[in-house]
């Protein structure tokens, strides 16, 4: 995502900041294609560096954006039927969504919060919610914790970059890097957990689901 448009939208204009940011965040957590926790960050950056938005509002649009989100995709999984659940979760391994349906059995809310805050996590999470229909009124709570959660830790991110550079540029760019950098861990972390967790259950075959 170019620096430079996001600073040019978000400087001193946020009248077209907010919006885009809630915008960003929200298409990319319905169709992955818009890395949302670099557009949280950069924008936390930006907020530490200027005037042209508010670090609270920053963290208030992002949760937002992040929860509605989660529960639109929630909702193509509920009520889309099977055709939906399989273009939400294209490119999903079907036996990583058998797991997380498990886990979804045993831990419900938790397994939302995990979910979202976990790379390649939130997808499988909330396709199990919708297969299993699990209630709306314990989805909610969980999904605007995970939401609170999720956006505070990339905002984070930002805040350190933007306590440390002046420059609007420079702290945007040094957030990019460490967004980068703790995703780039976490997605290690997790493809070896998914590769252990497997195994671990081999010993099993005749449990049914």
């Amino acid at each position: 995502m170019n620096l430079d448009v996001l600073t040019s939208a978000w400087d001193g204009d946020t009248a077209v900041g907010y919006p885009l940011l809630f915008g960003l965040v929200l298409l990319g957590s319905v169709v992955p294609v818009v890395p949302t926790g670099l557009v949280v960050g950069t924008a936390a950056a930006f907020a530490m560096t200027t005037a042209g938005l508010g670090l609270a509002l920053v963290l208030a649009v992002a949760t937002l954006a992040a929860l509605t989100g989660d529960l639109v995709t929630f909702a193509i999984c509920r009520f889309g039927g099977p055709s939906a659940v399989r273009w939400v979760t294209r490119g999903q391994h079907a036996d990583r969504l058998d797991q997380v349906r498990e886990q979804f059995r045993r831990h419900g809310w938790q397994i939302i919060v995990a979910g979202r805050l976990l790379p390649a996590g939130r997808i499988p999470v909330l396709a199990a919610a919708g297969a299993l229909t699990y209630p709306w009124r314990r989805l909610v709570p969980a999904s605007l914790l995970a939401a609170f959660l999720w956006a505070l830790a990339y905002a984070l991110l930002g805040v350190v970059s933007g306590g440390i550079f002046d420059s609007p540029l420079v702290a945007m760019l040094v957030a990019t890097v460490l967004v980068l950098a703790v995703s780039a861990v976490l997605n290690l972390i997790g493809n070896r957990r998914r590769r252990t967790v497997p195994a671990a259950a081999e010993p099993e075959p005749c449990e049914t689901v």
